[in-house]
């Protein structure tokens, strides 16, 4: 559960007709809830879904994204998937682009001011993200927004409006605020309007249900009462768990280099997938799995009697892969592990031609793209993880001939380098 304080959550609220709840409601209210974190206000939500089933209108689900970096990973999808599911019970989703936002910067869990993105890298990075995030959503059933069209047009006159709706008391019941401020460190103006601009979001697309991250749960609030400071029916708010990165301690980032981007190669998806523990793989199950819950928890009871864990972490490993690439490429992403894992070298590995030997084995590493920088390549060696034709390399100082050789960092990344004066 997310510790942030927030200010008590409403009751719902009498729309003036009450729906009945039928069978349909039932199914679609369990589908909703399958995984979440919190459904705020439960009560309200039903009666929304009931008013969808009795008069045809599909509810205007939203979520919202800023192009911090231009690529996304499996934790975003937590909430993707569910945006999926709600599609499929036939209601309108709408993938929000924070191209506004992301000049503000999102304060949420922030133990400093984050730095705000420049327009240039902000267009850069949302190029990608709806084109990835449709390996999730039906992009034909997809309502694309920027939050720049209606956030420009507000205006210093109209944003000074805005920000009347809420107090700097209201905005230091934030958590991440309030420590900020109780041990001194800085926080900016510009921060405070952040949830304002995430709540008028929902105000402008006449949002029904917004959802996002346990982090978000103060922003989203915003949103339900600026929608009723502005006379529109409140949205109700779903929160999804924050997906652990490959450590299993940090959420994932690709910041910490704990991800899995779903634009990984398939081998390199499956690959991590395999690196996780045994325990954090049932909540990758519970979060990214499209299984049903009954067959997930059988998964459970067979390794607590005796089932090898390993071949659930494949099952789960091929799901993945063939979710963002093809049934075929998770197929070929097994053998190649399995290959791996017998100390072969896979067949589609990078080819590479480097000049200037006898060039130092940290230089070679970096050249053939295996590692970032020369000082990564060195702890690479200090840990006995970089082979040279299967010969584990463990002189930093060492100096490379011409020749052609199979270079191997860890146990997934590979090159065929040439060598030569």
């Amino acid at each position: 559960m997310n510790s942030e304080v927030t200010p008590q959550v409403p009751q719902p609220t009498s729309t003036g007709t009450s729906y009945p709840i039928t069978d349909e409601v039932r199914h679609a209210l369990a589908v909703t809830k399958r995984g979440c974190d919190e459904l705020l206000v439960e009560a309200e939500f039903a009666q929304k879904l009931a008013k969808s089933a009795a008069t045809g209108v599909p509810l205007r689900i939203k979520l919202g994204l800023d192009p911090t970096a231009p690529d996304i990973h499996v934790g975003h999808t937590v909430v993707l998937n569910k945006m999926r599911q709600l599609q499929d019970l036939g209601h309108t989703v709408i993938f929000l682009i924070g191209d506004f936002t992301s000049l503000i910067g999102d304060p949420s869990g922030r133990n400093a001011t984050r730095p705000p993105l420049t327009r240039e890298q902000i267009e850069h990075n949302a190029k990608t993200y709806f084109e990835q995030a449709a390996l999730v959503l039906d992009r034909e059933k997809t309502e694309i927004r920027y939050n720049s069209e209606w956030s420009m047009k507000l205006g210093a006159d109209g944003l000074i409006r805005l920000a009347s709706h809420a107090t700097v008391a209201r905005m230091l019941e934030r958590d991440d605020f309030t420590k900020r401020f109780s041990n001194g460190v800085p926080i900016s103006i510009h921060e405070f309007l952040y949830p304002l601009m995430q709540g008028y979001d929902s105000v402008a697309l006449h949002a029904d249900l917004e959802l996002g991250g346990t982090d978000q749960k103060f922003n989203l609030l915003m949103g339900r009462e600026l929608q009723k400071q502005y006379g529109q029916p409140q949205q109700c708010v779903l929160t999804m768990p924050l997906l652990e990165g490959l450590d299993g301690v940090e959420k994932m980032s690709k910041s910490k280099a704990n991800y899995i981007g779903i634009a990984d190669r398939p081998a390199d998806m499956f690959g991590k997938v395999m690196s996780i523990s045994d325990t954090l793989m049932w909540r990758y199950y519970e979060l990214l799995s499209f299984e049903s819950e009954a067959a997930i928890a059988g998964y459970r009871q067979a390794t607590g009697s005796g089932a090898n864990p390993r071949d659930y972490k494949v099952r789960l490993a091929q799901e993945l892969v063939t979710r963002f690439h093809s049934r075929a490429a998770a197929e070929h992403a097994l053998e190649e592990f399995n290959l791996r894992a017998r100390g072969g070298v896979p067949d589609d590995i990078p080819s590479v031609t480097l000049n200037g030997a006898p060039l130092g084995i940290a230089q070679l590493l970096k050249g053939a793209q295996l590692v970032p920088s020369t000082s990564e390549a060195n702890r690479n060696i200090e840990q006995g993880g970089v082979k040279i034709d299967g010969t584990v390399i463990s002189d930093k100082a060492l100096k490379i001939e011409a020749g052609e050789y199979v270079v191997q960092v860890g146990k997934r990344r590979f090159a065929r380098v040439t060598l030569s004066a």
